[in-house]
């Protein structure tokens, strides 16, 4: 027998310590490989990280809410090793590639999220068909081949009309068992949709027939303390950081104003019925998201990066949007927007606020935005006064729809009307620009015809 250490992945992208979430292991456990051991938490995302290899576990040296550092031991194991130098290496070289024997990391974040739900095999052999390769873990050298192949020819996935209890055990990332644990559903009972037979979000809010993860449930009764302390860390941390730096770097002014949204509506519902959209979700903020694309081509200042010896000006759309998760506020972007169209546009929306509202948005897709929407008006605001995300000099927010009277040709009629309401960071948005960009957006949710000119 031979002890190991697991240490905590890099995790890459700037980050470089996250908090242990909860132990699936504990000492004197057989673990085997890619099986769960741990849940931590970074300040973008919620991960599972699998063993690298089997054995026993030995000490557990991280508790549950601690900080750690990358690379800090986190878990030892005991495994069997061969004892010849020779055997060894071979061992070392199947698991770690140019690691060391004594200390095997956990592996890069997105690879240990893919790991977590992979039930296909616990290990797939190499290309040239030595030696073999730890799911979620790889080696340098056969890593992009095997991403080559899809992910759907390596998960196969149970019979879509087998219950997940029917098809062994219930696979389900820890926002998604949190997610059915307000719901109150039983996951055993849900059919898991994913690639390899893992429970969605969209599974268990159609389990619960409820519409959104935000509506509250019940009204729950005053703890028995008089007070609660949440430490400020993880996600909370990274967004206090934000805007605070946002809100004292950049001189912010904010624009209002009412719109006509009916035939934003009225669009909104024949796209709902046309075939093309069948199955993708379709609301006023897919309008809204053209719109500011739209727009910002007219008055390309509002696209912009201050630093303090340029201004740079992105002739491309990282469109940013604002996603309340059961974790705190993300603002994932989608990359290269300019040049989508409405249903590609309403298809990467759908995709990035699924795996934000899951846990699952990698941190690459939360940085280099250029602009950002907010859609306040989900939870019956009228308007606000965003803050601008970090690094960005425009932001604009949806206000609720509703119908209020309003004049047409003289006449007082219903119509759904909304506010929009925009901060512009104001070293570089001048008060024209600023209001020649809303009027902009004003105008094609007035009227979304404009987008076919």
């Amino acid at each position: 027998m031979s002890e190991q250490n697991i240490t905590l992945p890099d995790v890459g992208e700037g980050l470089t310590e996250a908090e242990i979430v909860s132990w699936h292991v504990t000492p004197g456990d057989r673990v085997e490989v890619n099986q769960v051991i741990v849940e931590i938490e970074t300040a973008k995302s919620l991960v599972e990280l699998p063993s690298p290899f089997e054995g026993v576990i030995g000490s557990v040296l991280a508790e549950e809410g601690q900080t750690v550092e990358v690379g800090a031991p986190i878990l030892t194991v005991q495994t069997a090793v061969a004892s010849t130098p020779e055997s060894a290496a071979s061992a070392s070289a199947a698991t770690t590639g140019a690691v060391a024997p004594e200390t095997i990391p956990a592996g890069p974040v997105d690879d240990a999220e893919e790991a977590a739900t992979d039930a296909a095999s616990s290990v797939s052999p190499s290309e040239d068909g030595e030696g073999s390769v730890l799911v979620g873990y790889g080696t340098g050298g056969h890593a992009t081949s095997r991403r080559k192949k899809g992910l759907a020819a390596r998960r196969p996935a149970p019979p879509a009309s087998v219950p997940a209890a029917a098809a062994g055990p219930v696979i389900a990332k820890p926002p998604i068992r949190k997610l059915a644990r307000d719901l109150g559903v039983d996951l055993a009972e849900v059919e898991g949709t994913g690639l390899a037979g893992e429970i969605t979000r969209d599974d268990v809010v159609r389990k619960a027939s409820q519409a959104s993860v935000f509506r509250n449930i019940e009204t729950p009764a005053w703890g028995d303390s008089r007070e609660e302390r949440i430490p400020v860390r993880g996600v909370r941390k990274a967004i206090a950081n934000a805007m605070v730096s946002s809100a004292y770097s950049a001189p912010h002014v904010s624009l209002f104003v009412d719109v006509d949204a009916t035939r934003t509506m009225e669009f909104t519902r024949r796209l709902k019925a046309s075939p093309d959209f069948a199955g993708v979700k379709v609301s006023p903020l897919l309008v809204m998201a053209k719109a500011m694309i739209w727009a910002v081509r007219r008055n390309p200042m509002v696209n912009a990066t201050w630093t303090d010896e340029e201004i740079i000006v992105h002739h491309f759309v990282n469109l940013g949007f604002a996603a309340a998760t059961p974790r705190g506020l993300l603002v994932p972007n989608v990359k290269d927007a300019q040049g989508m169209s409405l249903l590609e546009l309403a298809k990467a929306l759908e995709q990035k606020t699924l795996e934000a509202r899951d846990g699952k948005t990698p941190p690459a897709d939360m940085q280099n935005g250029t602009i950002t929407i907010t859609n306040i008006g989900v939870f019956g605001m009228d308007t606000g006064t965003p803050i601008l995300n970090p690094g960005e000099v425009g932001i604009v927010a949806l206000g609720t729809i509703k119908q209020k009277p309003w004049v047409v040709d003289g006449e007082v009629r219903p119509r759904y009307v909304t506010t929009l309401g925009a901060s512009f960071d104001h070293r570089v948005v001048d008060g024209d620009v600023a209001s020649r960009f809303l009027a902009d957006v004003a105008s094609i949710v007035e009227e979304p015809a404009l987008l076919l000119e």
